[in-house]
C-alpha cells in the first residue's frame, strides 16, 4: 500500500454568512457520513481551478458566488484504511492529497443545487466547524482537525 501514490485533489471549506460550514451527506456512504466539497484534481489543473469547479459540479454553487479567503500553505494528506485501498480510485492511490481553500459564500441557501448531473449528496446542511470532525469518515477526522487548526483565524471556534 505504501509504494501507491497520493491522488491529487482540491478541497474548499465554504463558510456563509453566519460563520457556519457547506457540508453535503454522502450518498455512497453507510456510515452517512458528511463532508466538505472536494475531488481530484484533472491532468495540469490548476488546485484553485479545481476546488472551484468541485464546487460546482458537487453544489451547484458558481465560482461568481464565493471569494477566497485564504489557502493552506501547502496539501494535506490522509490515507485509506486498509480495506478501501484497491478498492477506491481503482486501486491506484493509497490517500489523498488535498489543497485547501477557505471561502466565502456571497450567495443564498437556494443557488444551492446538490441535484447535479451526477450527484454525491442526498442532504446538505450548514454546521458548525468545531461539529467536522465529527462528521466525517472517521479516516479523515485528523485530517478535519488540521483544516480547522489551518484557517482557525478565520473562523470562529469555541474557547479550547
Amino acid at each position: 500500500m505504501s509504494e501507491l501514490p497520493y491522488r491529487p485533489a482540491a478541497a474548499i471549506m465554504l463558510l456563509n454568512a453566519e460563520g457556519k460550514v457547506w457540508v453535503g451527506q454522502r450518498l455512497d456512504n453507510a456510515l452517512e457520513a458528511w463532508q466538505m466539497p472536494q475531488g481530484g484534481l484533472d491532468p495540469g489543473e490548476n488546485p484553485r481551478a479545481a476546488a472551484l469547479r468541485e464546487l460546482e459540479e458537487e453544489t451547484g454553487i458558481r465560482a461568481d458566488l464565493v471569494s477566497i479567503i485564504a489557502e493552506a500553505p501547502e496539501p494535506l494528506l490522509y490515507d485509506l484504511p486498509a480495506d478501501l485501498v484497491g478498492k477506491v480510485w481503482r486501486g491506484r492511490y493509497r490517500g489523498q492529497r488535498q489543497y485547501w481553500f477557505l471561502c466565502r459564500f456571497l450567495g443564498t441557501d437556494a443557488d444551492v443545487n446538490i441535484a447535479t448531473p451526477e450527484p454525491e449528496f442526498r442532504a446538505w446542511r450548514w454546521a458548525e466547524p468545531a461539529e467536522l470532525p465529527d462528521m466525517i469518515v472517521p479516516f479523515k477526522r485528523a485530517l478535519y482537525e488540521d483544516v480547522l487548526k489551518l484557517f482557525a483565524d478565520h473562523l470562529t471556534l469555541p474557547e479550547a
